[in-house]
């Protein structure tokens, strides 16, 4: 554990803390927290991390506009629900996705584990991406890939950063269940 983790970690709570509650400055807290984690990822050699989090950066900048100017009036969006049809065309996205990384990682990288790492960050993307649309299910999709996150950091000695990981499961559960009972939730 270094105080760059440390730091990166306190932030990333506050991040996720402030989402929960629907606070526009989760993203640019966020923006700080996953500029640092991309260099953890990269000394950890968890390069398929690195990139989700370079990756996160631009999705921060993207939720922070979709949440303060998006929607239909450009006053920010409400919570909604996907369809059936896009639930699951963008979990097939990420599935392809995340075999594509996978099998790069694992023939052009040493990475330590190229397959769940790559599963991972496909299947996070969908779920930043419906975050930034304040899509209801990228909660459930949080606290999936958040729990397996857990163990992968575990077994990488990132101890601070599993803590994290079983916090933001904790988070992302009382995020679906705060979004489920939003009052504007939309169809």
């Amino acid at each position: 554990m270094s105080g760059l983790e440390l730091f990166a970690a306190a932030l990333g709570v506050i991040a996720v803390w402030l989402t929960v509650k629907q606070n526009p400055w989760c993203w640019p807290i966020g923006l700080v927290m996953v500029l640092l984690y991309s260099w953890i990822f990269f000394e950890v050699k968890l390069y398929s991390d690195m990139l989700l989090q370079v990756i996160y950066a631009g999705l921060q900048l993207y939720g922070w506009w979709q949440w303060t100017r998006g929607g239909d009036t450009h006053h920010g969006r409400q919570v909604t629900r996907l369809g059936n049809a896009t639930l699951a065309r963008d979990l097939a996205i990420g599935a392809a996705g995340s075999l594509l990384l996978g099998a790069a990682m694992a023939h052009w990288t040493d990475a330590a584990q190229p397959w769940l790492d790559a599963a991972l960050t496909g299947f996070s993307l969908v779920a930043q991406l419906w975050m930034a649309q304040k899509r209801l299910q990228c909660w459930p999709l949080w606290i999936a890939v958040d729990v397996i996150f857990v163990g992968l950091f575990l077994y990488k000695g990132l101890y601070l950063t599993a803590a994290l990981y079983a916090l933001f499961t904790l988070l992302a559960i009382q995020g679906w269940r705060t979004w489920r009972s939003d009052p504007l939730l939309c169809p």
